[in-house]
């Protein structure tokens, strides 16, 4: 038998647009239990084909390489075989426009580590948290909510999500369901190019923040009081971090703890 470097298995794929799908995969052996907001590696050979709507890319790979990226999981950390990715396809990139060919059975490379420091364990007990995404940067806040929604009633959470049209809002119903269940859980989804169909937000995340709609549902921006996470569009990273910097907003790190924590790799 041909000795394969796999170790999942596809399990379901959900495509959302043409671009965009959540993958969902099931690991031969379990992870340890990991932290809501990490992230692993997943990969394909350099053989497997691309997807019908890719182009091609410049840079030639060979057969046997292994084309890895580092995506977030968006599964609760409970589940430490059955992990779920949001995931956008770059036309002209390596890795996504394979990913995008796979079907339910493909086999594909997962690392057996996972790391990240993007986790709610770095927010104190008793701050309220604000989680800031555009395009497939909400993957962590799924982990999140999946994961500690029900642990954390006393305090206040939020979602903002910035995206261009309503069908790349790919967890819209799952977080419009959190948000009606749980009284302290907001979620703010903003689109750049929706039509008069659409009944909520418009424009850039940015826009909201000085409008105060975090204000108006009780949140305060105070880095003793309420902490944020970004995670998306470098564009949007900067920009909101430069409007919580007047507050007094200082970044996360390993050695110097913050109010505000930005996913980057």
């Amino acid at each position: 038998m041909e000795f394969s470097p796999y170790n999942a298995t596809v399990i379901a794929k959900i495509m959302l647009t043409p671009d965009l799908c959540i993958l969902r995969i099931r690991t031969d052996d379990p992870h340890p239990l990991f932290k809501a907001g990490q992230f692993t590696t997943i990969g394909l050979l350099g053989q497997e084909p691309r997807s019908q709507n890719s182009v091609p890319s410049v840079e030639r790979i060979a057969d046997n390489e292994m084309i890895v990226r580092s995506y977030s999981i968006a599964s609760a950390n409970h589940q430490t075989q059955n992990f779920e990715f949001y995931i956008s396809q770059v036309k002209s990139g390596q890795l996504t426009p394979r990913l995008f060919n796979l079907t339910v059975g493909s086999r594909l490379w997962v690392r057996d580590t996972i790391h990240g420091i993007f986790t709610l364990n770095n927010t104190p007990e008793g701050r309220d948290i604000v989680m800031v995404a555009t395009g497939t940067g909400l993957a962590p806040y799924i982990s999140f909510l999946r994961s500690h929604i029900n642990d954390h009633r006393e305090i206040k959470l939020a979602v903002m999500h910035g995206a261009a049209y309503p069908w790349d809002l790919g967890y819209l119903s799952e977080l419009e369901f959190i948000s009606s269940t749980f009284e302290n859980f907001f979620y703010f989804p903003t689109l750049l190019k929706s039509d008069d169909n659409w009944p909520g937000l418009r424009g850039y995340i940015e826009e909201h923040l000085d409008a105060q709609v975090l204000q108006k549902v009780g949140f305060q921006i105070d880095p003793e009081k309420t902490h944020f996470f970004l995670c998306g569009n470098p564009k949007m990273v900067t920009s909101v971090s430069n409007y919580l910097d007047k507050f007094g907003y200082t970044r996360h790190t390993k050695a110097k703890p913050g109010s505000l924590h930005i996913e980057s790799w």
